[in-house]
């Protein structure tokens, strides 16, 4: 059966109410970083044994982390003092913030133009306030502050179209913005199903996974826009990470607290896989085939091994 438990990684009691949030693994180092919101700190842990090594703090309100190994930087988005974190693994101390729009929440990065972008959630109380910043990360600033119709969720960069796709929860669409043109909106998908969540990419079969709140994940095509495939989940839907080797999704659900896993060849679920209530953030280490849920309750992080 997919998904078998391993173990799991003691993680920091959290200073105040609250938990994890996005996470991601720099598979050459085999470091994981997730965002301890409850401690306004970005928690890294080894792959290899599978244990806690420290964490870096005064990252207000964290909650993204995203990792490029291929310019060996991680990112982190810090929705409590509205800016973005850069940085190089090897020296943690380098890290740099720039500011964004209000509330930044998914990330995504263009590594071939330096790019990053940061999906803001806003402030429904502030007018105009649902915006995607665009982050020169060289030159550490932003150069555009894009506005979008709705309240971002995650986003994801795809190389061939050269296209960021972002989440709108509502109205549900994904909305595209071309690096050469960041200042606007290139094209726009409408999703039949409500509130779309968690974005993934298969590069293979050009086609985006799209987890919504309607408890149903989606096959987009990055081309057309349109839906090819639906599939029901076991509950509303977070973080969801594509394992291209195995061909297998993972999809967080915080309520009840499982994994549900995906065959995506059939888009048949394989299994459920039980985790905690409230857990609906998790990580893949792709070259190790593990997947992390991180359980809000207890503090630690699951540890599971996919055995195809």
């Amino acid at each position: 059966m997919a998904l078998k438990l391993f173990g799991y990684i003691e993680l920091p009691s959290h200073q105040r109410p609250g938990g994890f949030d996005h996470a991601d693994v720099h598979t050459k180092m085999a470091r994981l970083y997730v965002a301890h919101t409850a401690n306004d700190a970005l928690d890294v842990i080894d792959c290899v044994n599978d244990r806690y090594l420290h964490s870096i703090t005064n990252l207000g309100g964290v909650a993204g982390a995203l990792v490029s190994a291929e310019r060996d930087l991680v990112f982190t988005s810090n929705r409590g003092e509205d800016t973005v974190g850069i940085f190089v693994p090897a020296n943690e101390a380098s890290l740099d913030k720039v500011k964004v729009g209000i509330r930044p929440n998914g990330l995504a990065y263009d590594r071939t133009r330096n790019l990053l972008l940061a999906a803001n959630v806003g402030d429904p109380a502030v007018p105009n306030s649902y915006t995607v910043s665009m982050v020169d990360v060289r030159r550490k600033v932003m150069i555009a502050d894009i506005p979008v119709p709705g309240r971002t969720r995650w986003a994801i960069f795809d190389g061939e179209t050269d296209l960021f796709f972002v989440n709108i929860a509502d109205p549900p669409q994904i909305v595209a913005i071309d690096p050469e043109k960041p200042k606007q909106i290139a094209r726009t998908f409408e999703i039949s199903v409500a509130g779309p969540h968690g974005l993934e990419l298969d590069q293979e079969r050009r086609r985006l996974f799209c987890a919504c709140d309607g408890k149903k994940i989606v096959c987009v095509d990055v081309l057309s826009g349109r839906i090819s495939e639906e599939a029901d989940l076991s509950g509303v839907p977070d973080v969801i990470f594509f394992n291209h080797k195995l061909r297998h999704l993972y999809v967080a659900i915080g309520d009840p607290g499982v994994i549900d896993v995906f065959d995506t060849q059939t888009m048949k679920r394989l299994a459920t896989v039980p985790t905690e209530k409230g857990a609906h953030t998790i990580a893949m280490d792709e070259a190790r085939n593990k997947v992390y849920a991180f359980l809000p309750q207890m503090h630690r992080a699951a540890v599971y091994v996919d055995r195809d």
